[in-house]
């Protein structure tokens, strides 16, 4: 029996009723697909059933690859690759209209996601994604400005993908069972007509810059992006005595197009 490792913080899914319902949100049947963190492949076999064009699975587990390697040998559409997901070149190895799934480790799930949402071509060859979370991860990227939750992560989400799903999911679906709910959640790709920036990685900067102080009023965050801030919040109708997560996305790009423009 494989054991978990906490330092990779392993969670295997093990619930037939989840593990269901993610398959039937996928469309997998004649669709490319990889998943991130096929585990002990549970999730595996049930995309096998379905017979998609072809297979990709990317896991760090050195174990785990020779465990997936035995169980899925007589698979001919399957490559594993024994990668961390955070430094694996992933956008050079999907094909069009690939669905990725992936029951993400908590620790450096909000790093996948931004990884997804930062690849070089836009919209990408990625039609879908379908990935778990830590529940309070997931509550913060589908947080609307207002909400206390409303942060960096659902502004960089909002700017490029759309939430079409989400369900909850009990501690009691994995083994080891963790200490938290975790939340399944949907996206599409999208061209977003707001989100003029042209590199994603100033919004990054600009909301780095704004909640590292998210409880002050914005203007000090503004002085560290802008020479002039004043004239240039004025230019854009921005209220500085504002608090970093009262800002709407709009808002926000449009403080990054200017900080693209006006670098200090």
């Amino acid at each position: 029996m494989i054991k978990p490792k906490k330092s990779l913080g392993q969670n295997f899914l093990n619930d037939n009723n989840i593990l269901n319902k993610i398959i039937h949100l996928s469309e997998i049947t004649n669709n490319n697909i990889i998943e991130i963190g096929p585990g002990t492949g549970n999730l595996t076999k049930k995309i096998i059933e379905q017979k998609p064009k072809s297979l990709i699975l990317i896991e760090k587990d050195s174990d785990l690859i020779e465990y997936l390697k035995n169980e899925f040998v007589n698979y001919k559409s399957l490559r594993i690759f024994n990668e961390d997901i955070l430094k694996f070149k992933l956008e050079k190895k999907i094909k069009k209209n690939t669905i990725i799934i992936g029951n993400l480790p908590y620790n450096i799930s909000s790093q996948i996601l931004a990884k997804l949402i930062k690849f070089d071509k836009w919209l990408p060859n990625y039609k879908k994604l379908i990935l778990m979370f830590q529940k309070e991860v997931a509550e913060k990227i589908l947080a609307k400005h207002g909400n206390s939750s409303f942060g960096r992560l659902s502004l960089l989400t909002s700017a490029r993908l759309r939430i079409i799903d989400h369900f909850d999911v009990s501690p009691n679906c994995f083994y080891p069972k963790p200490k938290v709910k975790s939340t399944v959640l949907v996206f599409e790709p999208i061209l977003n007509c707001d989100f003029k920036v042209k590199k994603i990685s100033n919004l990054e900067k600009v909301t780095q810059v704004f909640f590292s102080k998210k409880r002050k009023m914005i203007n000090k965050a503004y002085n560290e992006l802008f020479n002039n801030s004043k004239n240039i919040a004025k230019k854009i109708n921005i209220n500085l005595n504002l608090r970093p997560n009262q800002l709407t996305e709009k808002e926000y790009y449009k403080i990054t197009e200017f900080f693209e423009k006006n670098k200090l």
